[in-house]
């Protein structure tokens, strides 16, 4: 039979061993396909154009670069290729990010949701300050409001909310010699939100707001007294160069979000947004607990101690946080930046925000005062 002979073969014939050949290339091949995602065997080929976050922050060397540049291209089995690039160093302002996802320049953004608030307050309805003294609560607060800010996003915007993060806590970097919370009066002090301002008032000091990049010279200059930014962002950006006392007292978690053009996103087959929302899902849980880790070796990082992976060594003095700080700073969250953002945002954001937020971190905005 002719099957026969095909199968039979003398050494040195060669069909067997191209036969086998064949063989290994086709079991090779569907080894190949099998080992990616189901949904990435049927995604279109995408090009996509990220605009990322502050590039020396350590949750964008650690998780969000590596996310774009190496994980998506890998678990799309090469179907989708990124064009990466931070907005610092593209000499972009973080007010900025918000207009160039609305104009389509790029598909994907991140930056901080604070910088938004100019547009609208609503969006710093979960990062006000004073009201999460630490991650799990600021996780409530932020899954909590995350509905009302992607609904502002997208109407206002067209731009769709793909997850909320938190840097390392927000805490005072300064010159010269504090002891608490309450020194803090008669200080010049940098902040980078009005919520913050409006805390440094209270205190007795002078807010004075400063673009993120150049707080190093201004503090070597003597602009102001003190500065406040991520426990571990700081270090890394060398603020413990220009400073001696840190005072590990977090105000709020800074917190950023991750979005999509409105416009590209429908663009996208539903085999590519279900591929890329399982994978922002997956960022986003590990977005949150790296700033668990950076938030706590910010300060043994900033005084010389380990563990220190993240950050470099420095020899800044702590300075101990009582419970008369924590209580002063929730007493001014209470009374005076919960009013007066409720006063900004208007009564029903306000209501809306008693009603979720305002549960979940245990404080309430007191309506007749709006």
């Amino acid at each position: 039979m002719r099957a026969t002979r095909t199968d039979t073969h003398t050494p040195g014939s060669g069909r067997a061993p191209r036969a086998r050949r064949l063989l290994a290339l086709s079991v090779g091949a569907a080894l190949a396909a099998f080992t990616l995602p189901a949904s990435a065997q049927t995604l279109p080929e995408t090009s996509i154009r990220v605009i990322g976050n502050f590039s020396s922050q350590v949750q964008v060397q650690k998780v969000e670069k590596p996310f774009w540049t190496q994980e998506i291209p890998a678990d799309s089995g090469g179907r989708i290729t990124v064009t990466y690039n931070n907005y610092d160093i593209m000499g972009i302002r973080e007010q900025q990010m918000i207009r160039l996802s609305e104009a389509g320049v790029a598909d994907f953004a991140s930056t901080d949701i604070v910088k938004l608030a100019g547009d609208d307050p609503v969006f710093e309805g979960c990062d006000l300050i004073g009201i999460a003294p630490d991650l799990p609560t600021a996780r409530k607060a932020c899954d909590a409001w995350a509905p009302v800010v992607a609904e502002a996003m997208e109407r206002k915007f067209q731009t769709k909310l793909l997850g909320l993060a938190p840097n390392p806590g927000l805490v005072f970097w300064c010159r010269s010699p504090v002891k608490n919370l309450a020194d803090f009066a008669g200080k010049k002090v940098r902040v980078n939100s009005r919520t913050m301002a409006d805390m440094v008032t209270t205190l007795g000091g002078t807010p004075i707001t400063t673009p993120f990049g150049e707080v190093v010279p201004s503090l070597q200059r003597g602009v102001f007294d003190c500065a406040i930014t991520g426990s571990l962002t700081g270090n890394t950006a060398g603020w413990s160069e220009v400073t001696k006392y840190l005072f590990p007292l977090p105000v709020n978690w800074s917190i950023y979000y991750q979005s999509a053009n409105l416009n590209s996103w429908k663009k996208y087959s539903p085999e590519l947004q279900k591929f890329l929302e399982a994978k922002f899902a997956d960022l986003n849980e590990r977005l949150w607990t790296i700033a668990a880790q950076a938030h706590a070796e910010g300060v043994s990082c900033n005084t010389g101690k380990d563990p220190c992976t993240l950050g470099k060594k420095a020899g800044m003095e702590l300075v101990a946080v009582g419970d008369e700080d924590r209580t002063l700073l929730r007493k001014i969250s209470q009374e005076v930046v919960l009013v007066q953002w409720g006063k900004r945002c208007g009564k029903a954001c306000a209501t809306k925000w008693n009603d979720t937020v305002g549960k979940a971190v245990g404080l309430s905005i007191p309506l007749d005062k709006i």
